[in-house]
């Protein structure tokens, strides 16, 4: 047996330990929900060279299959089947994975047979994932993205409760029609509003202002709030029969700007440009001149901000109606971005894009 073997073998017995203090709840094995776990790669299939290895490992070398065994608890809560997707870093992420996973999503929730579906995720880029796939999936049942900050092989690794935890979400009643969810430390939270705040901690997932659905407690998830955004069912987006997307980039923002950035994505041929602002996306007379002329040439602007929380005000500090540019309201660069690109997909009206800012 390797070491990593091993190790994932110490990880499981330690859950099963655990689990013997607080036992799942008993349930009949024939009414289990049954729940699909797409394993996409990260820190959560990731391993180290010892015990206490938890910076510097490699990501994304467990499979779908050691990653559910490690947590034998899950069976008893759910009828689980295991894809393996991707094998990634999440870093490493594209259009085309999330195009892929989106399509694979939806065909299922198509079947009859699937109650619910987990997607094991690196850390660095979930939050956008979570949200292309709360634009684009065409299914009330839930969808819970799930990750871990702390490789599998790590002493008191996150991976297995986490996990534990979204099997249980996506396979609750509770969860149905709520819309893309992370499921992390044991909270709940919206897949529009969440972001990674912290670079190594646990409970690095965070909606900071707006705060949490909920929180998952005695095997089972408890609700407090939801987002009022449309979402999944409710969304214009289709990516049934996409096979791109629009070209999109970030320009962030700082003092003594720099316009070249800018200028050589506009010349690459992007349809479209999110300015990371300084403040309520503030545009820099080192900048501003260059955004206009890319709107000119027929890029979408949208201004958002590099503070990360806040609306981004219409007309604040930039007469967006004169220069015809879109403000991200309380997304953030990074999802501002996932969102312009869907966008792209249907229409290149600043009124309409406008509008959809307001509603997803």
């Amino acid at each position: 047996m390797s070491a990593l073997h091993t190790k994932l073998a110490l990880i499981a017995a330690l859950t099963l330990s655990l689990a013997a203090v607080t036992p799942a709840p008993a349930q009949d094995p024939g009414h289990l929900p049954n729940v699909v776990i797409l394993a996409t790669g990260g820190t959560i299939a990731g391993s180290g060279a010892s015990s206490t290895t938890t910076i510097g490992y490699t990501a994304a070398t467990v499979g779908v299959d050691a990653l559910i065994d490690a947590v034998p608890e899950i069976k008893k809560v759910a009828n689980v089947k295991g894809e393996q997707i991707f094998q990634i870093a999440s870093e490493s992420m594209t259009n085309d994975h999330w195009l892929k996973l989106a399509k694979r999503v939806n065909a299922l929730l198509a079947l009859p047979d699937v109650d619910g579906i987990v997607i094991t995720h690196g850390t660095d880029t979930l939050e956008e994932t979570a949200y292309f796939l709360d634009l684009t999936v065409k299914s009330n049942k839930p969808v819970v993205l799930v990750g871990a900050m702390r490789p599998s092989t790590a002493i008191s690794a996150d991976g297995p409760i986490n996990i534990y935890n979204a099997v249980l979400l996506a396979g609750s009643k509770e969860a149905v029609g709520r819309g893309v969810m992370i499921a992390m430390n044991d909270a709940i939270n919206a897949a529009r509003d969440v972001t990674k705040t912290n670079t190594s901690l646990t409970d690095t997932f965070r909606t900071p202002e707006l705060g949490v659905l909920g929180y998952m407690q005695d095997n089972a998830p408890h609700f407090y709030r939801q987002s009022l955004r449309k979402h999944t069912t409710e969304s214009e987006f289709d990516v049934s029969n996409l096979d791109k997307l629009p070209d999109v980039d970030i320009v962030y923002g700082y003092a003594n700007i720099n316009p070249i950035a800018l200028d050589a994505f506009v010349a690459h041929g992007d349809k479209g440009i999110v300015y990371a602002g300084v403040g309520d996306g503030s545009l820099g007379a080192g900048i501003k001149p260059n955004l206009i002329d890319a709107r000119k040439k027929g890029v979408i602007v949208v201004r958002s901000s590099r503070v990360g929380n806040g609306i981004v005000a219409r007309n604040g500090e930039a007469n967006d109606d004169e220069l015809d540019f879109v403000v991200s309201d309380t997304l953030n660069p990074q999802k501002a971005r996932i969102l312009l690109m869907l966008a792209l997909t249907n229409t290149t009206n600043t009124k309409a894009i406008q509008k959809m800012f307001y509603t997803y």
